[in-house]
């Protein structure tokens, strides 16, 4: 379903001049690669030399899907006429043309590519260059990483606004990571820029949640920071004690205006060896996704249900307003506001 199908409000931004995840570099292998970004089909192939191409999915010819062809001669053929497709879209073969197939008007339409940290990025508007190159994943040594690709039934605002907020911790997830012990007062401080929202936590102990104790059986400070960047990162970052440090890094695709892919690389340096934490911190992670997974979806049946959204928000609700001003003027090709780059809100909240 998409925006322009309900009446009332609801929190869909297309920015489509940004770089955006289609696929794994493990899943473009030698098959073409149905995929869809927006709303819209596309398909991603190797092309000459294994570089990747993305194309939309729709020959110019009879418009028949370009995912349903094969790949030949380092093009991508389609399976109804044969038409031939490089990486850029041009056509360069027409079987049974006498002549040159490279006519402009036989192209099919193509998108700026990336490979880069085991990821194929598009850059979305087919009608732009690149202004900047896609995000690069932080990195280090001595950290296990973890890798994970997943899907929720909701808005891409409501994903990132549901990675990034602490309230729904100690009550849709309580026992996990918040919510078994005492509450604690904190000091949120939260900063905005022209494109990444971010808040600091600060004076925080230790959750006496089960991730937590995990994490750091022996207690300590964490140093929070929760970040936005623009337009579809959600990073949450941990350090719990001296040597404790976890970074969850979740790279959002708009597949559609209500379904939203994540791809989650969880990065975490401790002081017990990594094949020892992975096996039980997976498990716990894995589950605190389900439990966001279902309530994104029952969120979203409610918005449709009552075609559209009504929210109401409070000085807790830290991330989501903020990421939602830029979202939107960042769609609707709005320059910052002036202010925006030094702009900075102080909150408690008890957690």
């Amino acid at each position: 379903m998409t925006a322009v199908q309900l009446n009332g409000r609801v929190s869909v931004a297309r920015v489509e001049r940004a770089w955006y995840i289609v696929c794994t570099s493990a899943e473009l292998r030698d098959q073409p690669l149905s995929c869809m970004l927006f709303g819209k089909p596309l398909v991603a192939f190797r092309g000459d030399g294994g570089e990747p191409g993305v194309l939309v999915d729709r020959c110019p010819h009879r418009n028949v899907p370009l995912s349903l062809g094969r790949l030949t001669d380092n093009n991508l053929q389609c399976a109804y006429h044969g038409w031939q497709f490089d990486t850029g879209g041009i056509c360069r073969k027409v079987p049974g043309l006498v002549g040159s197939a490279e006519l402009p008007s036989r192209a099919a339409c193509s998108h700026v590519v990336r490979e880069q940290d085991g990821f194929v990025w598009v850059w979305a508007d087919s009608n732009s260059q690149p202004t900047k190159e896609p995000y690069a994943l932080p990195g280090g040594e001595g950290y296990t990483t973890v890798r994970r690709v997943v899907e929720v039934e909701s808005t891409l605002h409501a994903a990132i606004e549901n990675a990034l907020d602490v309230p729904h911790t100690a009550f849709l997830h309580k026992g996990l990571f918040r919510g078994s012990g005492e509450t604690n007062v904190v000091q949120a401080i939260m900063t905005r820029t022209a494109d990444s929202v971010t808040t600091e936590y600060v004076g925080e102990p230790r959750p006496e949640g089960l991730a937590a104790r995990v994490l750091s059986p022996s207690g300590g400070t964490i140093t929070h920071f929760d970040r936005f960047l623009m337009p579809s990162v959600a990073q949450v970052d941990y350090r719990i004690g001296d040597e404790n440090h976890i970074l969850i890094t979740s790279i959002c695709t708009p597949v559609e205006d209500f379904r939203t892919r994540m791809y989650a690389v969880v990065s975490f340096n401790m002081r017990l060896p990594g094949w020892m934490i992975k096996p039980v911190l997976e498990p716990i992670a894995m589950k605190i996704f389900r439990q966001d997974r279902e309530i994104l979806k029952v969120q979203t049946d409610s918005i449709r249900a009552f075609d559209g959204e009504d929210y109401t928000s409070t000085e807790l609700d830290l991330m989501g307003p903020q990421i939602w001003r830029l979202l939107k003027r960042a769609a609707e090709g709005k320059a910052p506001k002036a202010g925006d780059d030094n702009w900075r809100r102080e909150v408690q909240l008890e957690v």
